[in-house]
């Protein structure tokens, strides 16, 4: 009996505390050098923010300069409710205009409804297409797809604008398709989805974990993702959302 009612007491405090993680706010950031005229540009990412409120106060102390603002999927999900969605988009709209790229369960929502949602709000979405980042001295593009679930992500439309010299930030919620780019060049990629495993056993998890990596003058970043999935807990994969610092030199 004394053992069983440990075992629940070890039960009970393990899940009040990865209830705990799932509510940390951490904003990671990255310095990324890329070779061009010199200049800086600074951008806020979070990607899966699915039912959970965006922290005002995390809002509020990010203090320097920001000159976009992208959602990389997953907003929302058929659990988020209409002004949670408005909510959260009226804080990041603080920091900078928003671009938004489609992730798996946005569109649970409904579509015409988040469409509508956007246009309302002035929020700008980019799928199979690439817009020009206002106001740089470097030509450079924030190029993103539809998502791969719909299988109607298409690369190919994401980069038609995009020039060999021009700079390019590519977005797909799910990075799975960041290993079939070798046609198309970016400086910067940039994904979610896996919510870095979101519970992990030391090492283990479901997913691989969030990290930022250079494959052939690429930089990748994966985000474990700002909300959650399924129940509201995480272990060994801290929620975050990113400040990426774009350093553009002449020569490097």
């Amino acid at each position: 009996m004394l053992g069983l009612t440990a075992f629940f007491i070890f039960c009970t405090g393990m899940f009040l505390f990865m209830m705990k993680k799932a509510f940390e706010n951490h904003v990671v950031r990255h310095e990324i050098p890329i070779e061009g005229k010199k200049e800086k540009f600074t951008i806020f990412f979070i990607s899966d923010i699915h039912t959970r409120s965006i922290n005002k106060k995390m809002i509020q102390n990010i203090k320097e300069p920001i000159h976009a603002v992208i959602i990389g999927g997953d907003l929302a999900d058929k659990r988020t409710p209409i002004s949670k969605i408005y909510r959260n988009l009226r804080l990041l709209q603080s920091l900078a205009p928003v671009y938004f790229v489609w992730g798996n369960n946005d569109r649970e929502v409904g579509e015409e409804r988040l469409r509508k949602i956007f246009q309302e709000t002035g929020v700008q979405i980019v799928e199979n297409d690439a817009v020009l980042l206002p106001g740089m001295v470097n030509r450079c593009w924030l190029s993103a797809v539809d998502d791969v679930s719909t299988s109607n992500a298409r690369p190919e439309l994401a980069f038609k604008k995009c020039r060999p010299q021009d700079k390019v930030i590519f977005v797909s919620h799910n990075p799975v398709l960041f290993s079939s780019m070798k046609n198309f060049h970016a400086d910067v990629c940039l994904g979610g989805h896996y919510h870095g495993g979101q519970i992990r056993l030391g090492p283990f998890g479901i997913y691989p974990k969030g990290s930022l990596t250079v494959q052939e003058g690429t930089y990748i970043l994966v985000s474990n993702g700002y909300g959650t999935t399924m129940l509201p807990l995480r272990l060994g994969a801290k929620p975050e959302c990113h400040i990426i610092c774009l350093n553009f030199r002449s020569s490097y």
